[in-house]
């Protein structure tokens, strides 16, 4: 791990930059063949020192201003987080700010003598947020006085400077969701993990502050059950400079920590799918009650050692699938197909098309005994096997490739409180995600031969694999080391700095571990291993791209206006090669130009952010945002395919896309200006209405390109070609409480388009011989009606009810005149239907001996909607029927490409307090 090491100094080096430099590659020298990342704690505490490091917000801060009755300051007044070692006093102004609080519900106490003590109760924290707690306090006869009030929440935070929506536990248990992904696309502009119109993968994941995106995608390499989640943040807007490596979105979940006294909870629940008949689904309907089963425990409590705490999960989640196979062929069945005789030797056995078995689990644990100083280290691990369901192997079902999935996010954490107005984080990290998509392990299994690949027979029933195992193997591993930080200090009562940076170390590795190729041997067609064979049958190559950012950000809070502005810079080093001249990419030309191997550039870009919030009242407000937003694309995207060489035989005439398109590890990061105006209204103390209307201007991104050689030969690479916009608007209701009662509704209305909707859809419509020259289609996410309800009706630690009604308008799509290829119309000038669900959630708890015990019930798609944004035929616009009945048969039967059947699940859950 040397090299490794001296990776790190090299990068820290230039993301400190002079000042720091030195000890840091002196540090970074001494570390030596380190193989735990426990060890490089010094090196993350000198990033901080330097100062780098990046860390998120997971904590909140308490302002306020403190008056007598004839509204004077009162100073030297003493505030105090109950429960906590938080507090503060009161200045010449009776201003106070209490920082680095962690989210969630307080009670806020603040005495001084001569005047009655004030307790406010829920007084309610979110992480990056401040809280208002601006208090008059009475004179007291008698020093024990007390006056208690109760914090209310307001339905809009006039403060906020862009979009933002805080969920707290509370929030989350209410809903009818299991895992983190279920609330994020809940939010206002979401539309299944496309944040305000943008593609796949522009959204930045974090846990605890710190990323937990895969490098391979940009996506999140964890699932995160709802019962460890303390507070979920959803940013679908603009976002501050602190957030990198995202264009479109933030999602920022903090995890519950350990508590002073042993607590325990757990949950059990079960179900399956219940749809009335087969007809419109063509499965049968028939009730499987362990379809579904999730068994979960969490433990907290006090460790033998001072001011330790701990908390554990553990969770086994199974999933079977509603669409089932049966087992009437093996792999290895042989039939005569020419005599149509067909030799079925399968049990015949019922079994899931589809399934996962999933084991999850967090180990956090947490010191205080050092003064002024939070340690805690935590791992959060998910291991998931499965099988993705092809309706084509449904009497083949062994003949499938089966999933494997293990990740475990791991590290340090070391908060240090320097003075009232002063904290600084540190965290070092290793995110390690292993990913296998394979029928068997090894290549070389003598069952690949036995079985050979899969074979379908029309006179048997058409589309329908009754023989052979599928050939398809993939493996994926990335490992990443994060070292990050920040600085925090509320230099006055209106200035509040934040200052650090980042440093990723990916390890990716990714490919096909073995190649199954037919080929003719001695007049026989043989099963042929490739081992690594570039540049034809390429092996799992690995890349180790740097990635580093700083950033400055103010926050300033006035009376009358709130401004958040900040300054990012990022750093991207592919640390790859390609062809010095890309018109003779292989050096397959004599008497031109050699081209030698060229080392990618090293890219750096600059992103100011910006969001002013407008208080007009107490109760009213205006919001200005405006950043720009730079996003590298994924290893995956930019590193596929990119061995130049297999052009070696390229000529003139070729199609060209014979080679594919080939990736380019020497591209500009993607880019985003957005820009938002908001306008928030509180109509009364329990209801409010929140109006945004964003603009985004997408350029810079990955599209194809086509090279053309000295020989008129022409190839097709990706590179920075594709651009897009996207305008909208947001309307948000939130009307709390009133008796049982409370609603909330959200309603988008968006425009997303661009150039193309897939980096390499260029190269596909010019080998189709379709017009290849840029033009401005809907993207084919553009979803340009989205509406959301959520009803509750809950009486606290007795009952609850909650609904969530979603409603889509169609997406796009390219309807088709006539049967086969290339007699579409205009890309994605038609419309998908609209589309409805409706989930429901019941709970009724009991208190007993200090214990709560809850029953309770889900219902995910009430009313056994067979379609919700799905796929339509192209001659039709419907899910349903096709205009190529015969054409389109597999289709029309497969019943994979319907909407999930009603889902039904029913449990109980224990909670001492937890």
């Amino acid at each position: 791990m040397v090299v490794e090491c001296r990776r790190v100094g090299r990068v820290l080096a230039l993301a400190a930059g002079a000042a720091g430099a030195a000890s840091a590659m002196s540090a970074l020298r001494a570390c030596g063949r380190w193989t735990s990342l426990a060890l490089v704690a010094p090196l993350a505490l000198l990033a901080v020192v330097a100062p780098t490091g990046l860390r998120a917000g997971t904590t909140g801060k308490i302002s306020g201003q403190l008056l007598d009755k004839t509204k004077k300051p009162i100073a030297y007044a003493t505030i105090a987080v109950v429960g906590q070692k938080l507090g503060a006093f009161s200045d010449a102004q009776g201003n106070f700010t209490v920082l680095n609080i962690a989210p969630g519900s307080y009670d806020v106490s603040i005495s001084r003598l001569g005047l009655k003590m004030l307790t406010v109760k829920n007084v309610v924290v979110s992480s990056d947020n401040t809280t208002r707690v601006d208090a008059t306090l009475e004179e007291a006869t008698l020093q024990t006085e007390e006056v208690v009030v109760t914090a209310q929440r307001p339905p809009v935070d006039v403060s906020l400077t862009s979009s933002k929506t805080t969920l707290s536990s509370a929030d989350i248990q209410a809903l009818p969701v299991q895992e983190l992904q279920d609330v994020v696309n809940l939010q206002a502009g979401v539309v299944e993990g496309h944040f305000r119109g943008g593609r796949e993968g522009e959204v930045q994941y974090q846990v605890d502050g710190v990323s937990v995106n895969n490098a391979y995608d940009n996506k999140s390499s964890l699932r995160l059950d709802r019962s460890l989640l303390q507070e979920v943040q959803v940013i679908s807007g603009t976002f501050d400079a602190e957030y990198g490596q995202a264009m479109s979105g933030v999602v920022n979940a903090v995890l519950k920590q350990g508590t002073e006294k042993f607590q325990y909870s757990g949950e059990l629940f079960g179900g399956g799918y219940v749809f009335p008949g087969s007809d419109g689904r063509h499965v049968t309907d028939q009730f499987q009650p362990t379809n579904i089963q999730n068994y979960q425990l969490n433990i907290s409590g006090p460790l033998p050692a001072s001011q330790t705490v701990y908390l554990l999960s553990a969770r086994r989640y199974v999933l079977d699938d509603y669409v089932q196979a049966t087992r009437v062929f093996v792999p290895t069945d042989s039939s005569n197909f020419e005599q149509k005789e067909f030799h079925p030797t399968g049990d015949g056995k019922l079994l899931a098309l589809g399934y996962s078995r999933e084991w999850s689990g967090v180990a956090k644990v947490t010191n205080s005994s050092l003064p002024n100083v939070k340690i805690s280290y935590q791992a959060i691990v998910d291991d998931v096997d499965g099988r993705r369901g092809n309706w084509a192997f449904r009497f083949n079902p062994d003949g499938m490739t089966k999933q494997h999935n293990f990740s475990i996010v791991h590290g340090l954490d070391w908060t240090h409180t320097l003075s009232k107005s002063t904290f600084y984080n540190v965290s070092l990290r290793q995110n390690y995600v292993r990913y296998h998509d394979w029928a068997y392990k090894d290549v070389k299994a003598a069952a690949y031969d036995a079985a050979g690949p899969p074979i379908a027979d029309d006179n048997y029933t058409v589309g329908a694999f009754i023989q052979g195992v599928d050939f398809g193997r993939f493996e994926q591993q990335t490992r990443t080391y994060l070292f990050n930080g920040s600085i925090v200090s509320q230099l006055t009562q209106e200035h509040q700095i934040k200052a650090g940076g980042e440093l990723q170390l990916p390890k990716v590795s990714f490919g096909t571990p073995g190649y199954l190729v037919y080929t003719t041997v001695a007049g026989r067609q043989t099963l042929v291993r490739h081992f690594d064979d570039p540049p034809d049958f390429p092996g799992v190559q690995t890349y180790q791209p740097e990635i580093a950012a700083l950033y400055f950000q103010d926050q300033m809070e006035f009376k009358d206006l709130t401004v958040r502005a900040g300054l990012r810079m990022e750093y991207f080093d592919a640390r790859a090669n390609l062809p010095s001249d890309l018109a003779n990419p292989a050096n397959a030309l004599r008497g031109v130009p050699e081209s030698l191997p060229k080392g990618t550039s090293v890219k750096t870009s600059f992103a100011p952010r910006l969001g002013v919030a407008f208080p007009i009242t107490d109760r009213i407000a205006v919001h200005l945002a405006y950043g720009h937003f730079y996003q590298f694309p994924s290893i995956s995207d930019i590193f596929s395919n990119a061995n130049y060489g297999k052009l070696v035989n390229l000529q003139a005439g070729d199609a060209v896309d014979k080679y594919g398109v080939l990736g380019n590890p020497d591209v500009r990061p993607e880019q985003t200006v957005q820009y938002e105006l908001g306008y928030k209204h509180a109509l009364t103390d329990q209801f409010g209405v929140d109006l945004t209307v964003f603009y985004k201007d997408i350029r810079d991104l990955l599209g194809t390109e086509f090279i053309s050689t000295y020989t008129g030969a022409e190839y097709a690479r990706l590179t920075n070609v594709d651009f897009g916009n996207v305008i909208g608007f947001t309307v948000t209701a939130d009307h709390r409480a009133v008796g049982p009662a409370s609603i909330a509704l959200d309603y988008t209305w968006e425009y997303a388009q661009g150039n193309s909707s897939d980096p390499r859809e260029t190269a596909t419509r010019a080998s189709a011989g379709e017009d290849p020259r840029p033009r401005l289609i809907p993207f084919s996410w553009d979803q340009r009606h989205t509406f959301n309800m959520t009803v509750a009706f809950s009486k606290p630690d007795v009952y609850s009810a909650s609904t969530v009604l979603r409603v889509s308008s169609g997406q796009p799509y390219t309807p088709v005149l006539a049967s086969g290829f290339g007699f579409g119309l205009e890309s994605n000038s038609g419309r998908k239907p609209l589309g409805l669900v409706i989930d429901l959630r019941a709970e009724r708890s009991v208190k007993m001996q200090g214990l709560s015990l809850s029953a309770f019930g889900r219902v995910f798609n009430v009313l056994d909607a067979r379609y919700f944004k799905g796929d339509v035929f192209s001659s039709t616009g419907s899910p349903y029927y096709s205009r190529f009945p015969v054409t389109d048969q597999v289709a029309l039967r497969d019943p994979t490409r319907f909407y999930a059947a009603r889902r039904i699940e029913i449990g109980i859950r224990l909670n001492s307090g937890l």
